[in-house]
């Protein structure tokens, strides 16, 4: 029996070759080929770029990308027990997968890519898929070398990336995904479609990169003020920024920041003037 683009299907391909996902790296494999085609095609026209995968396991979301037409997937697997699924698939696909045996932590992506740009879309494992994000989102060059990125993730983070100001849901991770970035969630994905199943919900996000604020601050630069702001949510933007700097108010001022506001009311422009503030005092 095989599936619609000839190979076998995906619980066979884990049986034949005695993969078990490993919880040590967050691996929880998608099985389902109809929704891995969906997350395939919510990333857009797949043809014309680089497609970045990352963590592809067994190879269920890779299948689904180059059904929807991707002509050249990279697919970085540090988990060497998956290689020979995927170079099955490689196999199948001639041409159009390479197979990278590499952390994706470690990887300079504009060195595999140049600066043609890649679409990057993964069934992030879970224990690395926040970081991953985080390296993303603050490469020194902007516009990154990513047109976008469809990912999965916990539903609370997906909720935490995309959260507005106002909300417990909102803090550092949502002012470094949307400064200069707009994150959408798409749909939630249930623990019965993976293997083993998690015990929680997950969610598909998309993401585009935008032009950053005018007079934007340097990454390091919001990265400490939002780790002051939120490190001590509870407390007046006042009190809280004591530990980054002497005169807080005078900062808060030149922002435009009511110094007794509180890092979840703050919005993710006043945050850039505030970095900004921060580095020209």
């Amino acid at each position: 029996m095989t599936g619609e683009d000839g190979l076998p299907p995906l619980r066979a391909v884990i049986a034949a070759h005695g993969l078990r996902a490993k919880k040590s790296l967050g691996q929880n494999f998608l099985l389902d080929l109809n929704l891995t085609r969906k997350i395939a095609r919510s990333a857009g026209d797949l043809t014309g770029c680089f497609i970045i995968e990352v963590g592809p396991g067994p190879g269920g979301l890779t299948r689904a990308l180059l059904m929807e037409g991707a002509q050249d997937v990279i697919a970085l697997e540090r988990d060497a027990r998956c290689l020979p699924a995927l170079e099955e698939i490689a196999n199948a696909y001639p041409g159009r997968l390479r197979v990278v045996e590499m952390d994706a932590m470690e990887v300079d992506e504009r060195a595999l890519v140049g600066d043609s740009g890649a679409k990057i879309v993964a069934n992030l494992p879970y224990n690395v898929g926040t970081a991953l994000l985080i390296k993303w989102l603050t490469a020194g060059s902007w516009p990154p070398f990513w047109r976008s990125l469809t990912l999965m993730f916990q539903k609370e983070v997906a909720e935490r990336i995309a959260a507005a100001p106002g909300g417990k849901a909102y803090g550092r991770l949502a002012v470094l995904s949307q400064w200069r970035a707009r994150p959408t969630v798409l749909f939630d994905v249930p623990p019965t479609a993976f293997v083993p199943p998690p015990q929680v919900t997950s969610s598909v996000v998309h993401i585009e990169p935008v032009e950053p604020p005018e007079n934007a601050p340097t990454v390091s630069a919001l990265e400490r003020v939002t780790a002051a702001a939120f490190g001590q949510r509870r407390k007046m933007l006042r009190a809280a920024l004591k530990q980054l700097t002497p005169a807080p108010e005078a900062l808060l001022n030149a922002a435009g920041i009511d110094p007794t506001a509180r890092a979840e009311d703050v919005d993710v422009a006043s945050f850039c003037r505030l970095a900004r503030a921060f580095e020209d005092a």
